[in-house]
């Protein structure tokens, strides 16, 4: 698909209105601050080129789920207290995203200053993609960016919608760069190619593995997701995550990718599932019936090195294990070090998916990468292959 860039139009003086995703984490109680601004901070580039070329800036975006409904816990206050601590810009706050009062006020903001919008999900008509919240979102600006690609999943009024009226649009620097590594790796990766495909369950992931199997040279299988698997070869699991109705599929992709893709050799069990049982490693023939299965073991890990020490194009999604739990992050923070080393050699490396992500930070490789997406559920229906609304949105 071809689009336009910021850099391709002309900013200068004009309200430009810029889709975010500030969906960030915050405290659970009151006075809410961010937790972590790694979101923020990601679309901070196109923030400021925006800002260099003297637009007038409007930022919208949602935060959590507050269901149409405004509340205190959902507001994007603390993101404003946030936003000019960063930018030295004069930045106001807007208590809504839509009426006179908002126009008003995206009206007498002057190029390179910035006016955030209140919660856009405050707003029913935001979700349902309402053509005449669309139309009023529309009128604030004369121009459109989007560079909310953990949302671009989404066929709501802020990302499809409002670009039905207004008639210059464009990617910010991340949706670009998030559009570029992930369309790469499914265009024209180098080989060979290897998807390493984790998480608690299968059934999320069903599509992404067929599409990957398609694609790749092999596809590394961790997480709980494995113990489906493993049950669909006819092993005994113990006590281990599994997805009774997913076993016959299970058995149906195991047949269709043959050797291409690849299960663990052995894994880490546990008594109970908590950090502090009792835990050893075992072949994932020898699974005692009234153990759980917590982590890739230590052949597993030497096993996908291997296979990622060899390839040039890496995607991965998902843990290898409950990582959350000190005891049993070994597999993945194992991974992570496995495609640092890998993009240190010249491969090209993609992380996708909000766990993944999060074993990333923990471990301190992120930098380490060559591209970690911003988008969850967005980076995982682009690896099967779905056209995402945002992205067509901003077809030339």
């Amino acid at each position: 698909m071809t689009y336009k860039t910021i850099d391709d139009i002309d900013v200068s003086g004009k309200r430009v209105f810029l889709r975010v995703d500030f969906n960030v984490p915050l405290t659970k109680e009151a006075p809410y601050t961010i937790t972590d601004d790694t979101r923020i901070r990601a679309t901070l580039p196109t923030v400021k080129a925006l800002l260099d070329r003297g637009a007038r800036l409007i930022i919208a975006s949602h935060l959590g789920r507050p269901k149409g409904v405004p509340t205190e816990k959902y507001s994007l206050l603390p993101v404003f207290k946030h936003l000019q601590e960063l930018l030295t810009a004069q930045i106001r706050f807007a208590g809504d995203c839509v009426g006179a009062e908002v126009e008003a006020l995206a009206n007498l903001i002057k190029p390179g200053e910035v006016l955030l919008l209140e919660n856009l999900r405050f707003h029913p008509e935001e979700e349902k993609n309402d053509p005449a919240f669309a139309q009023s979102l529309a009128k604030l600006c004369e121009v459109y960016v989007d560079d909310a690609f953990g949302a671009a999943h989404r066929a709501h009024a802020s990302i499809e919608g409002i670009t039905h009226f207004v008639s210059v649009k464009a990617a910010g620097y991340l949706m670009d760069k998030e559009l570029k590594y992930l369309g790469g790796v499914l265009s024209s990766p180098a080989k060979p190619f290897v998807a390493i495909i984790g998480g608690a369950k299968i059934s999320g992931k069903i599509d992404v593995i067929e599409s990957l199997l398609q694609r790749t040279d092999k596809v590394l299988i961790g997480g709980g997701m494995m113990y489906t698997f493993l049950k669909a070869q006819g092993k005994e699991i113990g006590k281990s995550l599994v997805e009774a109705d997913k076993i016959e599929m299970a058995k149906a992709l195991l047949a269709k990718a043959g050797d291409r893709l690849v299960l663990p050799v052995d894994t880490v069990i546990a008594s109970e599932f908590k950090n502090e049982a009792e835990y050893k490693t075992v072949s994932v023939d020898a699974i005692p019936a009234d153990w759980i299965g917590v982590d890739i073991g230590r052949e597993a890990i030497s096993q996908f090195r291997a296979e990622i020490a060899r390839a040039k194009t890496i995607v991965w999604n998902g843990p290898m294990g409950v990582f959350e739990m000190p005891n049993f992050a070994t597999g993945t923070l194992e991974v992570a070090r496995a495609l640092a080393d890998a993009t240190a050699a010249g491969a090209t490396t993609v992380v996708g998916g909000g766990d993944s992500v999060a074993a990333l930070e923990q471990s301190g490789l992120a930098d380490k990468m060559s591209h970690v997406s911003t988008g969850g559920g967005a980076s995982l229906e682009f690896l099967e292959g779905k056209v995402l609304p945002g992205v067509k949105a901003l077809e030339a």
